[in-house]
């Protein structure tokens, strides 16, 4: 099996969930996805997790995201997990949980690494936007949470570099300056970019605000 890369189209799968059976593509539709994997129903960081995932619905919403969990226990056993992750965090579970006891979408996704497990998923998040395009991979390792403050920044990021011509530097934060790309060379191409200006540090390396985005 291909190990799925940045880029690629995001493998399409019908699969049995909590909401139902679901075709990916077709549940995604023009939307921007997360899509994350759980060793298994019933673990205590895995529940933390969901418990998060669960409070953010309002900022994945206006960020046009929809999530969905994984994990290759039975469908009756997330529906009996289902209600300890809400009772324990606070919130109600209402995005879907697949249920892949066969294997199928973990196969499809690269998620059985046999030297962590033969059987059980690692611990990986996609985010997959509209094109069905793979844009983000982090695998964490079963002792340590995601951080979803990050997912949300790499989300903010991608949409935002998807609409102008700019790349994000390190620890950037929305609303914070931004660096236009280098292939951006020619004076009048760059002042009608950005009226506003830009600092140039280097040749290379030139900070700007956008417009609407100052924090």
């Amino acid at each position: 099996m291909p190990t799925l890369r940045l880029g690629d189209i995001a493998p399409d799968f019908e699969q049995d969930s909590t909401h139902g059976r679901l075709r990916f593509h077709e549940w995604l539709g023009d939307s921007w996805g997360v899509l994350f994997s759980h060793p298994a129903d019933f673990t205590p960081v895995c529940t933390t997790e969901l418990g998060r995932t669960a409070q953010l619905k309002s900022e994945f919403a206006k960020r046009g995201v929809k999530a969905i969990a994984l994990s290759v226990d039975t469908l009756d056993s997330h529906s009996r997990w289902v209600p300890d992750i809400e009772q324990t965090q606070g919130t109600t579970v209402e995005f879907p949980i697949l249920a892949d006891a066969d294997r199928k979408v973990s196969q499809l996704y690269d998620l059985i690494h046999p030297n962590a497990s033969a059987t059980a998923t690692v611990r990986s998040l996609f985010v997959i936007d509209p094109a069905k395009k793979v844009r983000l991979i982090i695998t964490y390792p079963a002792s340590t949470g995601r951080n979803f403050d990050e997912i949300l920044r790499v989300i903010d990021s991608l949409q935002l570099t998807d609409s102008h011509s700019v790349a994000t530097p390190v620890d950037w934060q929305p609303g914070q300056r931004v660096v236009i790309l280098p292939s951006l060379q020619d004076p009048e191409v760059l002042k009608a970019k950005f009226p506003q200006g830009f600092e140039a540090v280097r040749p290379y390396l030139r900070l700007t605000t956008l417009p609407g985005q100052a924090a």
